[in-house]
């Protein structure tokens, strides 16, 4: 895709409705061309727009007017290009805890979650987060968590009255994150957009949550440690694979293989990909009613619902 278009696609499809500056920025970057080449000199996977505005972010191309944003993204190039190669667009968004519950709730105690794309590992803390659906509250037993996921739904959501017991925490990342370390806890919140004050809120919380009680997080490719993370699990829990927005980095062939293998694993299945993204969902799924960018929700292969890519909401259209 030409770089010029892939940044207009950026603001268009996905900032536009999302942060008012990154939809600006990005459609600024689309028509500079001395810009464009500094970023064409990369790598095509590390051209990403979201990866670029972030390594600029942590590299002091802040300003808001355009020109001095072009001036500091020209004199800062080498820091930015040195972090657009060393980083990923690892958006660890606790969110997606919110259309994951019902499904994890619903699976007998206590629970082994593992993650694959994991990045600091925020989505291993069901248990730790308040939840609001619609007009539903639900708590952990100790009381209101400062991380609270609230999501709109729709359909027979099979919400549940108490929050699963989670016993084992652990996931594979190509570049795993501390959420206790203080570099990456700023890349974590240079991926949260400009304007999303509430994410920003909801990521630091969820950080020191995280923190506090880390997670297994090992570094390396999902097909090679997925075995060896499942059979590590305590053998008197439910084992539970899961992963949001993951698999679209991947080859098909890769996806392939990882779905073969983790049918074949002594785990539960769950997984939230775009509505493309696993071959196997795509034609059981119903139209959808929204225009709006969403994932598919599903559990052991079967698809359930289509959530909101933040944990925003959750349209369940499988059996309740």
């Amino acid at each position: 895709m030409d770089l010029a278009q892939r940044f207009r696609d950026f603001a268009l499809r996905e900032a536009r409705d999302n942060s008012a500056l990154y939809h600006r920025r990005a459609l600024d970057i689309s028509t500079d061309p001395v810009v464009l080449a500094l970023i064409a000199q990369l790598p095509t996977d590390k051209q990403q727009p979201n990866l670029i505005l972030a390594a600029a972010r942590v590299n002091g191309a802040i300003a808001v007017p355009y020109s001095e944003f072009s001036e500091q993204l020209r004199e800062n190039w080498p820091a930015i290009s040195a972090t657009a190669l060393t980083r990923r667009t690892q958006t660890n968004e606790a969110g997606r805890a919110a259309t994951l519950l019902p499904v994890l709730a619903r699976l007998p105690g206590p629970l082994s979650l593992v993650e694959v794309g994991a990045s600091a590992g925020l989505c291993l803390y069901p248990d730790r987060f308040s939840y609001r659906y619609d007009a539903a509250a639900l708590d952990p037993p100790d009381g209101p968590s400062p991380v609270v996921l609230t999501c709109t739904t729709t359909g027979p959501v099979p919400i549940p009255d108490q929050l699963p017991r989670v016993v084992h925490r652990a996931g594979v990342d190509l570049n795993p994150l501390d959420a206790g370390d203080k570099d990456d806890q700023q890349w974590l919140s240079a991926l949260v957009w400009p304007g999303q004050d509430e994410r920003l809120a909801r990521l630091r919380a969820a950080c020191s949550i995280a923190a506090a009680d880390p997670p297994t997080i090992v570094a390396g490719d999902l097909n090679e440690q997925i075995t060896e993370l499942v059979h590590a699990a305590p053998h008197d829990s439910t084992v539970v694979v899961f992963h949001s927005a993951v698999l679209s980095y991947l080859s098909p062939r890769a996806r392939a293989d990882f779905r073969a293998m983790v049918r074949e694993l002594p785990c539960h299945w769950v997984s939230q990909e775009g509505p493309g993204v696993l071959a196997s969902l795509v034609d059981r799924l119903p139209a959808r009613e929204s225009a709006a960018a969403q994932l598919v929700l599903a559990l052991d292969d079967e698809p359930l619902a289509f959530a909101g890519p933040h944990g925003q909401s959750l349209d369940w259209f499988g059996p309740a």
